[in-house]
């Protein structure tokens, strides 16, 4: 006769902290800022603090020994910023969560059904610089926009939200840069100024057109000298 043991219940004595990728969501009214995963929870988009559900529409517990459903997080921030180098993660920020309810252990982390997330980190811009805006990707989901962290340089005309404004729309979550970042230049949903192209620019293209004028002429006049000495 089989006999199958109940995996023994873990009852963790403090909070358990994790780390993972998540994409920064706007609303399509701009009032209220949210997240949506990186991989099968890319078409949810959940709250700072949500419950999760079956990303395949079963209405099951999450998450569920049978799927994969539920809300994953590393144990270790490395594994969090070794997955956000792959070029598909380009556009994700890092989150500090705290699980709680249902959870699963696996290798590098959890599988759970609650969390509140508790700080975000923006990436560097994909020109080197420190991302210190959220601008509008003009992609998303129903109902929700797509952001990506940019330096001021990098979002041009589009409209951007600062650290502090996503942090206010999440719920007062605390949005933190990466150690490079600099001083926010915006303050509020708008534009940012493109940057300032320096004053003596101009100058150096016209002396440059000139120089590349005079040495055609010179080199049209040596080559007729030499004509003139051949006969």
């Amino acid at each position: 006769m089989l006999r199958f043991s109940r995996t023994p219940q873990e009852r963790p004595a403090g909070p358990l902290v994790g780390y993972k990728l998540a994409y920064p969501m706007l609303s399509a009214d701009g009032t209220v800022a949210a997240f949506s995963g990186v991989t099968l929870g890319r078409a949810h988009v959940y709250r700072w603090v949500d419950d999760a559900i079956c990303a395949h529409g079963s209405r099951h517990e999450c998450p569920s020994r049978w799927c994969d459903c539920g809300f994953y997080c590393f144990h270790e921030v490395a594994d969090a910023r070794e997955l956000a180098c792959a070029p598909e993660h380009q556009g994700a920020v890092q989150l500090e969560i705290v699980a709680s309810g249902r959870f699963r252990r696996y290798e590098l982390g959890l599988r759970y059904s609650r969390q509140r997330v508790r700080s975000v980190r923006l990436r560097a811009c994909r020109c080197g610089r420190a991302g210190t805006v959220l601008a509008d990707t003009g992609s998303g989901s129903a109902g929700w926009r797509r952001l990506d962290p940019v330096c001021p340089a990098c979002a041009g005309h589009r409209p951007v939200l600062t650290p502090d404004d996503f942090g206010r729309l999440a719920g007062d979550v605390r949005v933190l840069c990466d150690e490079a970042a600099g001083p926010v230049v915006s303050t509020a949903l708008g534009p940012v100024p493109p940057a300032e192209v320096p004053q003596d620019a101009g100058a150096v293209a016209v002396l440059t057109a000139e120089v590349a004028l005079l040495q055609a002429q010179m080199e049209r006049m040596q080559q007729r000298l030499d004509e003139l000495e051949g006969r």
